[in-house]
C-alpha cells in the first residue's frame, strides 16, 4: 500500500497561495473587528431603542472579550483601539474612557487567554461578568472625574446587566462565527 503524497501530509515545499486564498484569508482575519465597528454604527445610529446607548458597551466588551481569548489575531489591538475610537467619536461621552476600557479588557483576555479558553460557558461568562463590572466601575469613575461631579451609578449598572445579558447570545453567535466565516484555516 503507497502512502498518500498529499501536500498537506508531505513536509517540504508547498506551493505559495494564490491570490484570491490570500485575500480570503485577509478577510476571515478582519470580519470580527469589521462586524464590531458595524454593530458601533448600528447602536449609535438614532434609532430611538430603549436601551440602545447601554446595550453598545455590553455588545463591544462581549466582542472585544471573546475575540481577544479564541482568536487574538483577528481583534489585534489596532482594531480595538480603533473601535474603542469609533465607540468614542459616536457616542456622547468623555472622549478616551470607552478607547482605555476596551484596551484593558482586550489586554486582560489576551494575558489570561490560555486559562481562560478552557473554562465552561458559564465559567467564562461570570468571568466576563468580573471584567465588565471592573471596566463598568472604571468608567463610572472616569465620567465621574472628567464631568467634575459623581455620576448617578443606575444607568452604569443598567449598562452592565444588558452586557451581561447579550453575552450569551453573542457568545453563541461568535463560537459558530469561529467554525465556518470567521475561520482562517479554512479559507
Amino acid at each position: 500500500m503507497t502512502p498518500d503524497p498529499s501536500p498537506a501530509l508531505q513536509p517540504g515545499i508547498q506551493p505559495r497561495a494564490s491570490l484570491w486564498r490570500r485575500l480570503d484569508v485577509l478577510a476571515r482575519r478582519g470580519l470580527p473587528a469589521a462586524l464590531t465597528g458595524l454593530a458601533i454604527l448600528l447602536l449609535s445610529a438614532p434609532l430611538d431603542l430603549p436601551g440602545q446607548a447601554e446595550l453598545l458597551p455590553g455588545v463591544v466588551l462581549s466582542s472585544v472579550f471573546f475575540w481577544s481569548i479564541f482568536r487574538p489575531a483577528s481583534m489585534p489591538s489596532p482594531a480595538v483601539f480603533l473601535c474603542g475610537l469609533l465607540v468614542d467619536l459616536l457616542g456622547f461621552g468623555p472622549p478616551g474612557v470607552m478607547l482605555l476600557v476596551l484596551l484593558i479588557v482586550h489586554g486582560v483576555a489576551l494575558s489570561a487567554r490560555y486559562g481562560l479558553a478552557r473554562l465552561h460557558v458559564l465559567a467564562l461568562w461570570l468571568a466576563f461578568g468580573g471584567v465588565s463590572a471592573a471596566g463598568t466601575v472604571l468608567q463610572w469613575a472616569l465620567v465621574s472625574a472628567l464631568s467634575l461631579r459623581v455620576m448617578p451609578g443606575a444607568a452604569f449598572g443598567f449598562q452592565w446587566t444588558l452586557g451581561m445579558g447579550v453575552f450569551p447570545v453573542l457568545y453563541g453567535l461568535f463560537t459558530a462565527m469561529s467554525r465556518t466565516v470567521a475561520n482562517p484555516e479554512r479559507a
